[in-house]
Parts: C-alpha cells; structure tokens; sequence
C-alpha cells in the first residue's frame, strides 16, 4: 500500500503540514485512483532542512560508495518493476506494455547511465600546479512534470546521487504515484535518511516555495517555458543555479529522397507514443511540394492504423491525454488549425470512435498547414502531426529553425551524409538521423526557451557538481 498520505522527509513517511489535497485521475475513466496531499511552505521547510542535514555526510562518502548504492538501487528498481509499471497505468492510462517497457524501463537506463558516468568521471584533475575538483553542488530541488514519471524523477534523482547531493523531489501532482513507489524503491536501496526528500504539491505553492528555498543550491527543472520562468524568476534572487528542460516543437524534416513509406509510418508512430505527450515529439512534418500528395496518403494510412483506447485492452498503442484540460487544448488547436485553412487528412476533433469517456485523442494528420498557424508555433502534446511544405533543403532549413523552441529535430534522406549535412544546421540540441532513437550516453536538452543545461551520462552529472580551483596544489 503506498503511503499517498504522507511525504517523505528524513528518512521517514511523516504526515503533511497541510489539509489541502488534490485528486489523482485516471484519465482512461476520469475516475479518482487516490487522493494525495498538497504540501506548503512548511513542508518544504522541513525537507530541506533534512536535506541539508544530510549533505556534509552524503558529500564525503567515496565513488566506490555512491556506486555500490546506485547498483542497490537498480537491483531493487528491477523487482519492483511491475510495481512502478502499475503506478505510471493508473496515473497516466498507459498501456500496460508500454509503461513497463518504455516508461518504467526509461527510468531504469538512467540509472544505468549515471552509474556508468560515475564510475568514469574525473573528479579530481591536476593542470601544472593546480587541482581542479569536482564536488557537489549541495542540496537539489528536483521539479518534475508528469508526461514520464519515472524516467524524468530518476533523470535527476541518479546524477544527483551520483554526485554526492542531497536533494528534495516535488513530482506533478497529476502523476504523484510513480515518484511515491521510486521513494520505495530508494528508502529500500539504502539511500541514508535526508538524502532524499519528497513533497507533493503544486507549483505555485510547493514548487515556487522549493525553487526559492535560501538554502537549496541548485533547482533542476523539467516542465512547460512558462513554468521555467516562473522557477527562475523564484530562483533568481538567491542566484542559485537553475537547469532547465523545457519545451519543443520540433520539425521532421522529410528530404525529397526520403522512402515516405518507410519514415512517415515510423515518425508518426514515434509522435504518437505516450499519445504524443512528448516534449521532444517531431511533429512538424516538412514535406517537398513535389511530394505531398504522397505523403498525405501515407500519413492518413499510419494514423488510422494506430489503435487508439483503455490500456489494459488487446493491442492497445496509445492511451489517453493526461486531464481534461490537456484534452480541451488539444482540440482547440485542432480546430484553430481548420479555422485558419488546414485540411484534415485523418483523425480530428473529438474522441475516437466507441470511446465515450476518458480523455482520449483521434490520431490526427493536418495538411496545409502554415508555419504562423498555432498549431505549429504551439506545443499540441497530444497525437498530432501537421504536414508543412518546403520548395528547397535551404527553406526547409528556415522553416525548422522559425520556432521559439530548439529542443529536437529529424532529419530522413536515402543518403545519410545529406541527413548529417542538414542536421548539423539546425539550431536544435538534438537531431534524429533516419529514425535513430534517443541515446543515454550522450547528452538531452536544447536551445532558445528548449531551455538550458543538459541531462544524461556525464553532461548530467556535470549539473550537480560545482568545479574548485586549487592553486598551488602541487610544487
């Protein structure tokens, strides 16, 4: 039974400060799965002050320490496994696969990838007489959104560790249940009492009082631009360091020598994973003016395709959209986008058919679609892919890069080197050749309002750490 009622703080599942709590929806039936609390000031008060406890201890434990605790972690993470899984269904209406596979998995290759960045890492560097170290940067608020739970809590939560931090999580209240089981997972792993704290609550309350604590040194964040401004803006005054993962729209650049049969069916898939609630999802097409009939009929054919409905149902890919709200934005830049002259190629507003409740979201292609349109300025975080028409690699170039965001990017051609060529022009953190997946090892986050800093492997542990001079150090 997961302690929905408490935080943990200290080492311990101590009642909340506050009366204030928050239903948990399951968005396949929008009916309540549990009822979680709402921490205040107060509560944050109290985990920050275990955290801080803490870190003189936690800092000056050895890597042979910090290495023997993450392989701990990992090793009960993988038991409780199915546990995780079932907590990631209820909240978001995944599909029972896909939350144990990608989710659920997701979390546990970051794990795997912080432990194998702090088994390589120099942390001590002799240049001529000076000892340049690294050592952590103190306690950590971690903010995290809801759209993968626990691949984003352990994004943080393992560099941290890694690094020798203390730290205080605040997960979305929408998706609270995964980071409860992951608080499990760590207290049984070992991870000693104030290293790692968790409040629940929302960000205007516990997350601005979190991101503008005196005494937490660093605010690690991943949500909306709009909420990273607010949580730099609440960090700024006490000039802490602020990393940021932040929002996309980013463009999939079709070139005309692309097999669309292949890439199209592929990408849109991609997109619609996790029913498109994915702050990296590539769903601006660019598509050659030569060839837009063709790929019209292929993306109609793939979006029918995807098999739309409650996640422990037979051959289910995609489940619903997290909340009503995300639901209703969905459909407003759906038909926003037909109001401006978008035609539809598939999908549309409202619910798939023989769905009558539950948050759930048509695969949706739009033909015709203009750059200035909101569909394709806004983040849509649902199952939708707007095909955008380009005259030449030059324009297609503009076109991609004409975003406030930077974060990802696709790039399909028959000819690989051409692939390359156009990704190394795009002012984007990432780019995807010819349908290559994301990679651990090296590192994720973007450009403009993509945000700044970067998670995974040593660009992810480098976060955590301030980086000492020692003068003089050697004769």
């Amino acid at each position: 039974m997961l302690n929905t009622n408490r935080f943990y703080i200290g080492g311990k599942w101590i009642e909340p400060s506050t009366a204030d709590t928050v239903e948990v929806l399951d968005p396949a039936t929008e009916r309540p799965v549990a009822t979680v609390p709402l921490g205040g000031a107060e509560d944050v008060d109290r985990a920050v002050a275990a955290a801080r406890a803490a870190f003189d201890g936690f800092a000056a434990t050895g890597v042979d320490e910090r290495v023997a605790l993450l392989e701990r972690i990992i090793e009960v993470y993988q038991r409780r496994a199915d546990d995780l899984a079932a907590a990631v269904v209820s909240e978001l209406g995944a599909p029972a696969p896909f939350a144990r596979a990608a989710q659920v998995g997701a979390g546990l290759g970051q794990f795997a990838s912080a432990l194998d960045a702090l088994k390589n890492f120099r942390f001590d560097e002799q240049r001529g007489t000076t000892l340049v170290r690294h050592e952590p940067i103190g306690v950590c608020g971690l903010i995290t959104p809801w759209n993968w739970p626990p691949l984003l809590i352990c994004a943080k939560v393992a560099p941290a560790l890694a690094a020798g931090c203390t730290m205080v999580l605040k997960p979305s209240e929408l998706a609270p249940l995964s980071a409860l089981v992951i608080a499990e997972i760590l207290h049984e792993a070992g991870v000693p009492a104030g290293v790692f704290n968790l409040v629940n609550g929302d960000g205007p309350t516990a997350g601005a009082a979190l991101a503008a604590h005196p005494d937490v040194d660093m605010v690690s964040f991943t949500g909306s631009t709009r909420a990273g401004v607010d949580v730099a803006r609440n960090a700024a005054p006490t000039v802490k360091r602020v990393a940021q993962e932040l929002g996309g729209k980013s463009a999939n650049i079709l070139l005309d020598d692309a097999d669309l049969a292949v890439a199209i069916p592929r990408d849109m898939a991609d997109v619609c994973a996790n029913s498109g609630q994915s702050c990296n999802a590539g769903s601006r097409f660019l598509v050659p003016v030569a060839r837009l009939t063709e790929a019209e009929a292929i993306a109609k054919a793939a979006a029918e395709a995807i098999v739309v409905g409650p996640p422990h149902a037979e051959g289910v890919q995609i489940g619903p959209v997290i909340s009503r709200a995300a639901y209703e934005k969905v459909q407003r830049l759906i038909r926003s986008a037909l109001d401006a002259g978008a035609t539809l190629v598939a999908g549309g507003p409202g619910r798939p058919d023989g769905l009558a409740e539950g948050y759930f979201v048509r695969p949706t292609v739009l033909t015709g679609v203009t750059n200035d349109m909101a569909i394709a300025r806004e983040e849509i975080f649902g199952p939708v892919i707007t095909l955008i028409t380009y005259t030449d690699v030059d324009d297609a170039v503009r076109i991609a890069d004409d975003t406030d965001y930077g974060l990802s990017g696709f790039v399909s051609s028959a000819d690989p080197e051409r692939a390359r060529a156009v990704a190394r022009r795009l002012r984007t953190g990432m780019v995807h050749v010819n349908g290559a997946g994301l990679d651990f090892a090296a590192p994720f986050g973007g450009y403009k309002q993509s945000g700044n800093g970067r998670e995974y492997a040593d660009f992810g542990l480098r976060e955590f750490l301030e980086v000492k001079s020692i003068f003089g150090y050697a004769a």
